[in-house]
């Protein structure tokens, strides 16, 4: 995982049932943050930015990933469109153009 990026579009994992969905993307951080191996960053965007709201289940264990120097990055144009900005209880506010970097350094895994 460590020559990994993680995307984040969404709220859930995979397409069906919302609450299904849900349990499944807290489960996958649940797990990935129990891993030795770590990805290099995770990056939100589109509805993706909502997982880093106090809203989300996902969010404490984004904030544990953080904390053990995981970059944990929202897209700004996101955050800006859905009016999250002060909602954000975890990650920084980043650009596009860092996700491009991310994008050329590493693998990217995409949560949708």
């Amino acid at each position: 995982m460590k020559q990994k990026v993680i995307l984040v579009s969404s709220t859930e994992l995979g397409r069906g049932e919302k609450e299904l969905g849900e349990g499944i993307l807290e489960t996958f951080f649940t797990l990935l943050k129990q891993r030795e191996d770590k990805p290099r960053a995770i990056f939100c965007m589109n509805s993706g930015v909502y997982a880093l709201t106090a809203d989300s289940l996902v969010s404490v264990h984004l904030a544990e990933l953080e904390q053990a120097g995981i970059e944990v990055l929202a897209c700004k144009t996101c955050v800006d469109y859905y009016k999250l900005e002060d909602q954000l209880t975890v990650g920084k506010i980043s650009s596009m153009q860092r996700f491009v970097e991310l994008a050329s350094d590493y693998e990217v895994i995409t949560i949708s």
